[in-house]
């Protein structure tokens, strides 16, 4: 006869613990290091159970798997078999023989294609099944991994998932635990990676009980929303290891193979181990338990390459971070908004800079935050920033929501494609992109306290006054605001998205022969080379093989050719070609707003 199911809390200044599931209560028995533990037979668990801390009002569990009432109802389990359903999606991978790299492997950064997803607007249904049924247009768009919004449950029935409470929860209106993992093994046989975006800075507010149980949060620090996780404080033990096993959860459990880590910049850990490090050195040791290599990838505005350095020398130890600077460089070039942050950012030059070395702030004086920011990139690897022209905070933190296929024309568009998807980083799509979408991608959220609800509507048109943006803020909590933000699918066989379409995946099928070395002898890519001219409105860089040339100028001018033999692949004008052109001395007669790329002969 299998032991019953064991329930555990930490809740280290209790005095008694229950658990209360079918009428009965059952007392928790305090164990190690603050926390308490229970066994309680499984048809009680499945009618759904609450813990009660000193006799209070009977609350979710922290580390519930699974609140299908939503964040205020009961906790369930999820299915014991989840972690079996993760080893099978290896398995399957190892059989399918899929790109995914060598024997089976995750697809390596250092080749990677992310494409960022919000489940619940990315297909009409907004579920992981319907989403499973849009993996062949990816595959064939040639992107090699999904990175999913988070999913850790959030109150009401729609929202980004930054405001989430139940960590260990699936948000259950995209589908079950099991739908989730079903998912990920449908992406993985398909030979696509999954990351998800966890939120390890803050908590939401709404359905929030962790302070109920215990220190999860200080009063030392504070985030733009909310208290901050005690991660250096008194008792701040426990809340580490909430953190870190829940990261490892998804990993082991639902077979991701990766994370996106939510601003770390507003994590606050000072103690002589950081949070983050600790992480990282508990999910590579998970890593050589299961034969896997899994990713960790920080979101930070800090540009610190202290984020991406091995912890032998001083780093933290993560994979790869995000490169702001290259979004509102060529943001600010394109739309020439000059609003909030984005007055930074001005001319060819810093997008040069962008290519060049993946960040513009590289310790010199921001305007927009009066003082100097940043650090030289020093040491920092390719592979080890991400990089993008759009992706759900630069889109949905407008008033409007505008994507840049609302603001700019086809043929910008396709010279943005080409600066980030050839550029020598890893390139990220944010759903949509790929064919300029004319959807919106708005704010939204149903909050069901309705006082918070009217909070958040009025901080958003607040935050939006720097940027000068004109128009009404779409009200966060109406549907309607949810319903507009949802992809159409009709859109990619209608011009002239059909012809965007065909130009990503040309970048992406260039980037994946540039990354096998065959362009340019068996490199692998490696830094750019950048020229530029701010007057004349024109750029070029080559990188891995591949020459990438811009007419940036509203009319057309002859643009030079670095020194070589190179022979057109993409015209955006005439889209693939058979021409040559000899470097050095020469020019090419470029039309206005005009891309081309080259291979070496």
């Amino acid at each position: 006869m299998s032991p019953a199911p064991t329930v555990e809390v930490w809740a280290p200044e209790a005095e008694t613990v229950e658990v209360t599931a079918g009428g009965e209560r059952i007392p928790m028995h305090p164990v190690a290091h603050g926390y308490w533990r229970a066994e309680v037979a499984d048809p009680l668990l499945r009618q759904g159970y609450r813990l009660s801390v000193n006799g209070g009002e009977p609350l979710p569990d922290p580390r519930s798997r699974w609140q299908p009432q939503g964040v205020h109802g009961a906790s369930f389990p999820a299915s014991a078999d989840l972690p079996a359903a993760a080893h099978a999606a290896r398995a399957d991978r190892l059989g399918s023989g899929a790109a995914a790299g060598a024997a089976g492997h995750a697809t390596p950064l250092r080749d990677a294609v992310i494409y960022e997803m919000h489940i619940g607007t990315f297909t009409p249904q907004g579920t992981y099944a319907a989403a499973r049924d849009k993996l062949t247009h990816l595959v064939e768009l040639g992107v090699t991994h999904i990175e999913l919004m988070p999913l850790a449950t959030f109150p009401g029935r729609r929202g980004w998932g930054y405001d989430g409470v139940d960590l260990y929860a699936p948000f259950p209106a995209y589908g079950t635990p099991d739908e989730l993992a079903g998912f990920v093994r449908a992406c993985q046989v398909r030979g696509l990676s999954v990351l998800l975006d966890v939120v390890y800075n803050h908590l939401g507010p709404d359905g929030n009980y962790l302070a109920r149980f215990g220190p999860y949060f200080t009063d030392q620090y504070r985030t733009g929303w909310g208290s901050a996780m005690n991660f250096d404080g008194p008792l701040s033990d426990g809340v580490r290891r909430f953190v870190i096993d829940n990261a490892l959860m998804w990993l082991r459990d639902y077979g991701f193979d990766g994370l996106r880590l939510d601003a770390v910049h507003a994590i606050f850990s000072f103690g002589a181990v950081h949070v983050l490090e600790e992480l990282a050195c508990e999910v590579k040791r998970l890593g050589r338990e299961l034969d896997r290599e899994f990713v960790l990838i920080a979101e930070s505005d800090l540009n610190d390459p202290r984020l991406v350095r091995p912890v032998q020398r001083g780093g933290l130890g993560l994979d790869a971070q995000w490169s702001d600077d290259f979004h509102h460089a060529i943001h600010a070039y394109f739309t020439r908004e000059t609003g909030g942050y984005y007055q930074d950012f001005r001319g060819v030059a810093d997008i040069a800079a962008a290519l060049a070395e993946g960040v513009v702030y590289d310790g010199r004086y921001s305007v927009f935050r009066r003082r100097r920011h940043g650090r030289a990139p020093i040491g920092v690897g390719v592979d080890q920033l991400v990089v993008f022209s759009q992706n759900h905070d630069q889109i949905g933190n407008r008033a409007q929501g505008e994507r840049l296929s609302m603001l700019l024309g086809v043929p910008a568009l396709k010279a943005v494609a080409a600066l980030t998807l050839l550029s020598p980083f890893v390139p990220l799509l944010f759903q949509g992109e790929e064919w300029g979408a004319k959807t919106p991608f708005l704010y939204f959220t149903d909050h069901q306290d309705a006082e918070l609800g009217r909070l958040v509507s009025e901080g958003r048109a607040r935050e939006f006054q720097a940027f000068r943006w004109q128009g009404d803020v779409p009200n966060p909590q109406a549907p309607e605001t949810f319903e507009r933000s949802r992809l159409d699918w009709s859109e990619p066989a209608r011009a002239p998205h059909d012809e965007l379409l065909m130009w990503y995946r040309r970048l992406i099928g260039l980037r994946r022969t540039r990354a096998t070395g065959a362009l340019d002898g068996g490199a692998r890519g490696g830094r750019a080379t950048v020229r530029f001219n701010e007057k004349a409105q024109w750029l070029w860089f080559t990188c891995g093989g591949l020459l990438v040339q811009l007419n940036l100028s509203d009319r057309a001018q002859r643009v030079p050719t670095p020194k070589g033999e190179w022979k057109l692949l993409l015209d955006s004008e005439a889209g693939a070609g058979a021409s040559a052109a000899r470097g050095g001395e020469h020019t090419q007669a470029m039309p206005a707003a005009a891309t081309r790329i080259f291979a070496r002969q």
